[in-house]
Parts: structure tokens; sequence; C-alpha cells
């Protein structure tokens, strides 16, 4: 793993054991993070993305979870196999994560700023109490909360949707981990404080060089923050490219799907979005092929018996696509699909 390597993911499988049978939930998984990078995680509801988020962290409920096989890399250590109790001063300081309801995350029977200063002081012994309330008060102001020393005192429910993502994002970072992995941090929130959650989060991985895993199902937010993209479906990746190809040159009927389903600026009022018809397979018995095929208009007969292999678009390139429309005996038909399509074909 390169130095400047942060975390590393490779082939992870992790499955649910449930009465009906082994969920799963991640079939194959390799990604890689870099220090002072942003990479946001793409997909629909249940195509395993949090699922893969909390394997890092190891807060996926074990049993019934269970990583099958792959390795997770953090730092240069293989953590795959760490248990609770080596995991816990890891997520205490290396690994933060910040989750979509703060109110889950929260004491709501402390005062925020004395969460805060609890963290700080688990992380560091030595340090005084007054020298961590500093650190707090300081913080919160990084963070965008006005008036810092007042809501220092403040208990969680007295704050609005979006300070208490800020207070959340204050607890995250007080300890300054190598790592953020935040999980949907905005869908709960107003579009203007998305926004200004996201700005803030631009300014925090600035400010403290920290890598960030982003997750979200929305691109808008993805295009606004992260630097690479890995697009999830069905519990593998079907793509992975720079955000600037993910817009510009996606690769992927999947990728294609998500991007026809959000309104551009130039849609009027009345125009009625594209939906990905039908829905996503059973990962009880995932399909032995493509799992996009069912709902692919492209899928061709190969593509119901066969998975794709992983191809890279380019030569120098970090684009990298799970689809038979690579192959080269497909040529023609991605030809014809990229000139309806009105898209770029590498």
């Amino acid at each position: 793993m390169k130095s400047d390597t942060v975390l590393k993911i490779d082939n992870l499988h992790f499955s649910f054991d449930t009465f009906a049978g082994e969920v799963q939930a991640v079939r194959g998984v390799s990604f890689h993070v870099n220090a002072g990078e942003t990479l946001g995680i793409v997909g629909e509801s249940g195509c395993g993305k949090s699922v893969t988020a909390k394997s890092i962290t190891k807060l996926n409920p074990m049993p019934p979870g269970r990583v099958k096989s792959g390795s997770i890399h953090f730092g240069g250590v293989d953590i795959t196999n760490f248990s609770s109790r080596k995991m816990r001063p890891l997520r205490a300081k290396e690994m933060r994560m910040i989750f979509q309801d703060p109110m889950t995350s929260l004491n709501p029977t402390m005062q925020i700023g004395k969460q805060i200063v609890e963290g700080i002081m688990k992380n560091d012994s030595y340090m005084k109490k007054a020298d961590a309330k500093r650190s707090t008060i300081e913080m919160l102001k990084v963070v965008g909360l006005p008036n810092p020393e007042m809501q220092y005192k403040k208990y969680p429910h007295e704050l609005s949707g979006g300070m208490r993502q800020r207070a959340m994002i204050a607890l995250a970072m007080a300890v300054n981990p190598k790592l953020l992995i935040a999980d949907e941090p905005t869908t709960a929130l107003d579009v203007t404080i998305q926004a200004q959650i996201l700005r803030l989060m631009k300014k925090i991985q600035k400010l403290f060089k920290t890598s960030i895993i982003l997750i979200t199902h929305d691109l808008g937010v993805i295009s606004t923050i992260a630097d690479r993209v890995v697009v999830m479906y069905s519990g593998i990746i079907v793509e992975t490219a720079s955000v600037y190809d993910i817009f510009d040159n996606p690769q992927h009927p999947y990728t294609w799907g998500l991007l026809d389903s959000i309104p551009k600026l130039h849609t009027k009022s009345k125009e009625e979005l594209i939906p990905i018809k039908g829905t996503p397979p059973d990962l009880i018995q995932p399909p032995e092929g493509c799992p996009f095929a069912p709902r692919c208009t492209h899928a061709m007969k190969i593509c119901n018996t066969l998975m794709p292999e992983e191809v890279q678009i380019g030569k120098e390139s970090i684009h990298k696509v799970s689809c038979w429309l690579q192959h080269p005996q497909a040529a023609k038909v991605k030809k014809q699909i990229f000139l309806e399509r009105g898209s770029i074909s590498e």
C-alpha cells in the first residue's frame, strides 16, 4: 500500500445471516482512499454503501453480520479481523463517522461542549480540562456555530438540525482524525443547510487535510465535494472514476440511469423525470450475471449469465467500469448507444 493511501479495501465480502438465508450485502468490493481525498460512494438504498462503510469501522452488528473474505487496511495495518476492543481506540482517534441524524449519535443528556471535551480528554489523558474546553470552543467556532461559548452549554435538543450536524462534525473532528466517514450527512436537511454543511466539510478537509468517505444517493452532493466516485449496485462496484468523468463521460447503464433521474438546470417545471424501472435483485439469491441486467434497456444475452470483468477506460485513466458493453465484440452496439445519448465514448 502506498504511503499516501489512508485506506485500502480489497475484495471485501460481507454477509448477514438471517432466518430467510444469507444476505450477501457486499460482494467483492475494492477501493482505496488517499490522504486528503474525498471519495464519494453513491447508489440506491440497499446497494451496500453503508454496510461497506460500517465494515471499515466495525459498526455492523456481528452477528448476524460477518466478513466472509477480503481485507481492510487502514494506515498500512490490516484491521479486517480487529475485535471491538482493538477498534475502540481507532474509532476514537483515527477514523470518525458522522450519520444522517446526529440525534442518534449525540448524548441527549449532556451539553454539546462537554461531549466534545470528553472525547478530547479520552484521547489525551494528559490534557487539562481547561485546555480541552478551549479547544472545544475553538472547534465550535471552526464549524460555524454562532457564539460558541453559548452553544457549548446547550443540549442537542436545543439546536436546529443544521446546528446539530455542525456540532456532530465538531465532535468528530476535535481529535483530528485521518479519516472521516460521512453517511448521508445532509439528507435530513433542507437545500440551503445542505450547501452550508458541504462547504463546511470542504473547509474542514482543507484545514486538517482529512480524508473523507462521503456516502450518499444524491449525485448533486457528489458533484459538490467528491474527487473520485464509486458507483455501487447490488453489493458490487459497477463504476469508479473521477467526479468529472462520472458526469461528463459515464460508461455504465446504471450510472446513466442515476444521472437521467435527477433534475437538470434546464428541466421544465412540468417535465417528468426518467426513473430507473424495476427493482434491485434479492441478495439472498444474487444473479449469476450482471445484477443490473433485468433493469437495463441495453442488456444482452451474456449479461444474464456472466458477471462482466472490470475494464479500464483509457490507458492512463482511473476510470473503471464493469459492463459487457465494454467488450470488443460489443463495440458497434456501444457506439450506437453513445451516439443516441450524445455522450463521449472512449
